[in-house]
């Protein structure tokens, strides 16, 4: 028969693992959770800018935020905007929000600050996680005064009550917190296109990089939806299922300097075909701004081919 002191010995090493197993599950969960916590803008970054909304309107344009957010329909004023535009993906539906200067249902309410952190650093003002659904993965990128001359200009654009849809998420996805994970992995201000760049090339990596994001729809993306950076703007599977979003660099893309930039400018390619989809609104913007800017995209385009 075994002795109760002997019981209570051959009971301990149980414990001991059971103790030190709860330790290392609580230690990891709190790291997890410090590493997931959403991370604003640096202060230092953002300090003491002024926004100028005429310098803001081509930021704008460049940026294509009516593309998205204006309200569907072939009639919505571009200026409107309201969202409610939706995005399939293989996580679930987005919705585009309203982003007009509405104070209940839009960001009217925002500051300067809650603006820049938002759209560099994908934080909400109540301090959530936004999906990279918004592509402040490239505007991480911008130069702050850019996007302080954006917020000043956005709000001179008319406000809107409609209220912003839910997105439709399944589960897991639609733990916002576990972004920050995602963001510890992926998030990054570097530029993708590197090397002795000219000044031509250089501007046009940032319109196309940082603002135009041409990336979030021309790189295909690995399984927890991050670009491919091997195979930067070789084309994507269509998120809607329907097609394949062209290469726009690669050894299946040909088009010259000209072709480029008289496709931003015109909407014809160089077959004469006429943009259409999505990108009949991403060229309405970028075909207001100036033609060496549409260039400079092209020059970027050439020099981004392997």
């Amino acid at each position: 028969m075994t002795r109760p002191d002997a019981l209570s010995r051959s009971r301990k090493p149980g414990l001991k693992i059971l103790t030190v197993t709860g330790v290392i599950g609580a230690a990891t969960a709190a790291a997890l959770w410090w590493v997931s916590a959403p991370a604003p803008v640096s202060a230092a970054r953002i300090a003491g800018l002024s926004g100028n909304a005429q310098d803001g309107e081509a930021v704008f344009l460049a940026a294509g935020c009516a593309s998205c957010h204006k309200e569907p329909g072939t009639e919505a004023d571009p200026r409107v905007l309201a969202g409610g535009r939706a995005f399939q993906s293989d996580f679930g539906t987005f919705y585009a929000p309203n982003i007009s200067p509405d104070p209940t249902h839009g960001i009217g309410e925002w500051s300067q600050d809650d603006f820049m952190n938002a759209v560099m650093a994908g934080v909400s003002p109540e301090g959530q996680h936004y999906y990279p659904a918004f592509p402040y993965t490239a505007y991480i990128k911008a130069d702050p005064q850019d996007i302080a001359d954006l917020y000043a200009f956005m709000m001179t654009l008319p406000a809107d009550a409609t209220p912003s849809q839910r997105h439709d998420l399944a589960f897991p996805f639609s733990i916002r917190r576990s972004l920050g994970l995602w963001k510890a992995l992926y998030l990054d201000d570097g530029w993708t296109v590197t090397g002795d760049l000219n000044e031509a090339e250089t501007r046009g990596r940032y319109l196309s990089e940082a603002l135009a994001h041409c990336a979030e729809c021309h790189t295909p993306r690995n399984a927890l939806g991050a670009l491919d950076t091997n195979q930067w703007l070789q084309g994507a599977p269509n998120p809607s299922g329907q097609g394949r979003i062209p290469a726009i660099a690669g050894p299946d893309f040909d088009w010259t300097h000209f072709d480029i930039s008289a496709y931003l400018e015109s909407g014809f390619t160089p077959s004469f075909d006429v943009v259409g989809g999505s990108m009949a609104d991403v060229v309405a913007s970028l075909q207001q701004l100036e033609k060496s800017e549409l260039d400079a995209i092209a020059a970027y385009i050439l020099r981004a081919n392997p």
